[in-house]
């Protein structure tokens, strides 16, 4: 064989692994971006909590959601909830159960293409997720109940809280739980959680690649969705909080996020504070059944938004208000489903209708958290 036939043909095996690669990048936008949706079963009526259901406009969609007004309604400080993927805003009710003790004002919402959203077009991203929290904290603020107002997410809420925060300084605090670190290792990690068998110097530039390919509908890019890089532009204070037992997003996400909020306030002596709170123990969800995190969150909270409950007495209160899940399937990531049509099912991306959509919300469901 010739140098310019050997040429050619290791051109068209490098063509066809980059073909095959794109692929697979397709197929994963399409059963990877198009979460289930879990209308609320619940209300904060039966968790004893008075509320108003109302709708918050976020980019041309109008979200449901609900004020949960503390005590008389006096005002106060009020925090806005955002949940995950898969998820709803009743999702978020044993947070604001305890907060409503702790003195806060709560509004929770349900993200788009979530709860009792339609469905989209376009693959959704975290970049929703921050645009949603940011709408439902200029909601919060037109309250006349309201004073100041901080954003709790959990999982790629907390990226929406961390995208929120960082777009609007009137943010005075965000709470981040079981956060991913980037996109490009969120990507890699929902690889993991399929077992898909594919060894780390081909998962991390393919990684890479799907992350790109499954921004572009959107027009997003990585540096404008990617939690580091917001928890570098937010100002305010910031407590990062992981399960050390979350194997979902690993509390090394933690550890990245918090470096890189340190490392954009070095040399400021008045710079906010970054804290964090590992829980031992602690899975991806569910995090407000210790009473630790509750404590944690309202002191937190009570601290910087200044309001008429003393932090510790906050920490008290909350610590001393049991929550419990919410009794329903739990959100989870549809993409590593074993399902027909599920992630796993992305090894056979050579397929004829691999790159096609997948209509994820007839599947069904099971009771274990995934990357809301």
């Amino acid at each position: 064989m010739g140098l310019v036939t050997r040429a050619g043909l290791a051109a068209a095996i490098a063509a066809a692994q980059v073909g095959l690669a794109y692929r697979f990048a397709l197929a994963y936008r399409a059963r990877a971006g198009y979460p289930r949706r879990f209308p609320p079963t619940m209300s904060p009526a039966d968790l004893g909590l008075p509320y108003e259901t109302l709708a918050v406009p976020s980019g041309g969609v109008d979200l449901p959601a609900w004020f949960i007004p503390a005590g008389s309604g006096q005002p106060g400080p009020g925090v806005v909830l955002v949940h995950g993927w898969e998820s709803a805003r009743d999702r978020t009710l044993p947070l604001a159960l305890f907060l409503h003790a702790a003195g806060f004002h709560c509004l929770t919402i349900d993200i788009r293409c979530h709860g009792a959203n339609p469905a989209e077009t376009m693959p959704l991203t975290a970049g929703e997720f921050g645009l949603d929290a940011l709408a439902a904290f200029q909601a919060l603020l037109t309250r006349p109940e309201v004073t100041s107002g901080a954003i709790l997410g959990h999982s790629m809420g907390a990226i929406g809280a961390l995208l929120a925060g960082a777009a609007d300084p009137r943010v005075a605090a965000v709470v981040a739980t079981s956060a991913p670190g980037d996109p490009y290792r969120l990507t890699r990690q929902t690889f993991r959680l399929a077992r898909l068998p594919i060894p780390d110097p081909i998962a991390y530039p393919l990684a890479w690649l799907t992350t790109h390919v499954y921004l572009r509908p959107r027009r997003h890019v990585v540096a404008d969705i990617s939690a580091t890089a917001a928890v570098a532009r937010y100002a305010g204070p910031i407590l990062l909080i992981h399960g050390d037992d979350d194997d979902v997003v690993p509390v090394g996400h933690l550890s990245r996020l918090a470096a890189a909020a340190r490392r954009s306030r070095a040399g400021d002596p008045d710079a906010a504070p970054v804290e964090t709170l590992v829980i031992a123990g602690g899975q991806h969800s569910w995090l407000y059944e210790d009473a630790r995190y509750r404590a944690e969150v309202a002191r937190f909270l009570a601290a910087h938004l200044e309001g008429s409950i003393a932090p510790l007495h906050a920490a008290s209160l909350a610590a001393a208000t049991p929550c419990e899940r919410v009794p329903a399937a739990e959100e989870r990531l549809s993409a590593v489903d074993e399902l027909p049509g599920g992630f796993r099912t992305l090894v056979r991306v050579a397929l004829p209708g691999a790159t096609k959509r997948v209509e994820i919300d007839a599947l069904a469901t099971a009771d274990e958290p995934g990357l809301g």
